[in-house]
């Protein structure tokens, strides 16, 4: 056409002309979304999807399918993907999804990437974690610099395109065998359907041999029938090849083992081989869970389906949890902990802690019963009920925000310090330990945190310096891995064995250090601090059996076979608590008889 411009030197474009790099580019649909020097098929990629409902073990699967290839001799990582358009999880209530799991790095992210760091025994980064807000940012804020040059910005490819980018960007940074990516939610959730396009495109853009999709599907035990019900798994996976996508692996979460009629029904129906029906029954500790998918040889699956040899096992750790199953296996005493804290109704707000104990009662030989308490109803004149805590061997005060549970939490503290009951108390709960130290042992009545009384004019607790500018929420608290300096001789550092350590902090506030020399001077001593000693970190009472008080969250680090110093002290100490008792029992009860 006469006058049209000539568009065939392949020339730089800048800003001002995008209308004509537009006009070049408006019969290609093809927007390449790889890092530099990426290579396809140096990593295999697995999308984990999910169907029927959400919470049926996905996290717990794809963890235990990365701690397996791991086993093998893969290099994996893995990668969690939720569809909410919050930036990270830092501002999300616990009772909305779950514990806000905090990385070295800092980021705020949902809690199985905790699962995932205590399986794969290795520390993540920003770099595992994606939501939809993060998507979202990174293409409007480069929409706003013209780097999209001049197109219209679509879901696809641009919005399927970024999600590619940065599930491969994490792949590069390996580089890894294998990345395993749970896409979170399920089948049908229309705030997912972007990320279960991307997994269709990279099907497309790597290559059958370079990526497969395993799915994730409850199946209902019909007791009246005596049967298990696959129609709820046949619908999830014909949702799923509407999308797109023959999964390779059916994974069926059931109260009970299938049975062979049962796999060959999702077979048929599933468009699918009988062997990669894979069943995971209910268990009673999810460490089980590697040995029973190995005994379904599901890495030879994995190695089929992605055209790889399998390596040699490694034997740098002992094989599938073994110590976990051994211990399931023996008996152990008895203690009941306590968790006093104002989301309880919802476990999951608290799984780390629970995994805390798990690997220490594992260490320790105890069998430990979690007694949960709901904080909230209690006022600051209000004592505890005669015999609350009758049975229980050791309080853990957890973290937490705001006013609500604070007293009561203040209470538990209280009766923990007086009468010598383990007690551990996790970044509120080494505030809240301070303030009631403070005003029952120090004379200090109106000692107060300055979160929820910001005019208190003795706030033992307060603001952290740098936070008093920040206006927004965030990731805007002292966030991540930070050096502790552990004071030699005290029970932290019998604990640690070590006068340093890092540990993970998520908190606006800090102890006020006005305050410092009456509180130690009263029996209170400060055993952890920051390397300048300006910011205290631990805090403990010598003259009591277990009580230690922490500003970070030693429940992120503790791992299967390295269980957190700090937990593993409180269960040795509340083991020996219940046997005290119990022997003062038997001694009370001998003297009666006679």
């Amino acid at each position: 056409m006469a006058g049209a411009p000539d568009y065939s030197d392949d020339v730089f474009f800048n800003e001002v002309d995008l209308d004509a790099h537009s006009a070049k580019t408006v019969e290609s649909e093809a927007i390449e979304f790889f890092p530099t020097d990426y290579r396809i098929g140096r990593t295999k990629y697995i999308f984990v999807t999910g169907g029927v409902m959400s919470g049926v073990g996905k996290g717990v699967f794809s963890a235990s399918l990365g701690h397996l290839l791991k086993h093998y001799g893969f290099t994996v990582s893995q990668i969690k993907i939720d569809g909410y358009l919050n930036q990270d999880a830092g501002t999300i209530n616990p009772y909305r999804h779950g514990e806000v799991f905090v990385l070295e790095d800092g980021t705020e992210c949902d809690m199985d990437l905790g699962t995932y760091e205590r399986f794969l025994d290795d520390n993540l980064n920003r770099n595992n974690y994606i939501t939809s807000g993060r998507v979202y940012r990174i293409i409007l804020d480069k929409e706003r610099r013209g780097e999209y040059l001049g197109r219209d910005v679509q879901v696809v490819p641009h919005v399927t395109g970024e999600i590619k980018n940065l599930i491969r960007t994490k792949a590069h940074e390996g580089p890894y065998d294998i990345l395993v990516v749970e896409i979170g939610g399920t089948v049908g959730d229309i705030e997912n359907i972007h990320f279960i396009e991307a997994a269709r495109e990279m099907l497309y853009d790597e290559g059958r041999d370079n990526v497969m999709a395993v799915h994730v599907t409850q199946v209902p035990y019909n007791a009246s029938a005596g049967e298990l019900k696959t129609k709820p798994t046949q619908h999830s996976v014909k949702a799923l090849l509407q999308l797109g996508i023959q999964p390779d692996i059916v994974v069926c979460r059931s109260a009970i083992p299938l049975n062979k009629s049962v796999r060959q029904k999702i077979s048929l129906f599933c468009n699918i081989a009988e062997d990669r029906v894979v069943s995971s029954p209910d268990t009673d500790s999810i460490y089980r869970v590697p040995a029973l998918l190995d005994r379904q040889e599901t890495v030879q699956i994995v190695a089929d389906k992605l055209n790889v040899n399998l390596p040699q096992r490694t034997d740098q750790r002992p094989e599938m949890f073994d110590i976990y199953l051994k211990y399931l296996s023996g008996s152990h005493p008895e203690i009941r902990i306590a968790i006093t804290g104002k989301y309880t109704a919802l476990h999951d707000s608290y799984v780390s802690i629970l995994n805390a104990l798990d690997h220490s009662k594992v260490a320790v030989g105890a069998e430990i019963t979690t007694e949960w308490i709901d904080t909230t109803d209690f006022s600051s004149d209000q004592a505890l009920d005669e015999g609350m805590l009758d049975g229980i061997s050791g309080i853990i005060v957890p973290g937490g925000f705001g006013e609500r549970g604070a007293e009561g939490k203040i209470r538990f503290i209280q009766y923990a310090r007086e009468n010598g009951l383990p007690f551990l108390g996790l970044c509120y709960g080494f505030q809240l330990a301070v303030v009631e130290f403070a005003r029952d042992e120090c004379g200090m009545l109106e000692a107060a945190h300055a979160e929820f009384d910001a005019e208190t004019e003795t706030p033992v607790i307060y603001l952290l310096p740098d936070q008093r500018k920040l206006t927004g929420m965030g990731a805007t608290m002292r966030l991540g891995g930070h050096e502790v300096k552990v004071k030699v001789g005290t029970e932290a550092h019998r604990c640690y064995g070590s006068e340093s350590a890092v540990e993970r902090f998520r908190h606006r506030y800090e102890f006020n250090n006005q305050y410092r020399e009456l509180i130690e001077h009263k029996g209170m001593v400060f055993s952890g601090m920051t390397p300048d000693e300006e910011i205290m970190q631990i805090l403990e009472i010598p003259t009591h059996p277990f009580f230690v008080g922490t500003q970070f969250h030693p429940e992120l680090t503790s791992r299967p076979y390295r269980p957190h110093p700090l937990f593993r002290g409180l269960v040795q100490a509340a083991l020996t608590y219940a046997e005290s008792a119990e022997n003062r029992q038997v001694a009370m009860e001998a003297g009666q008889a006679e």
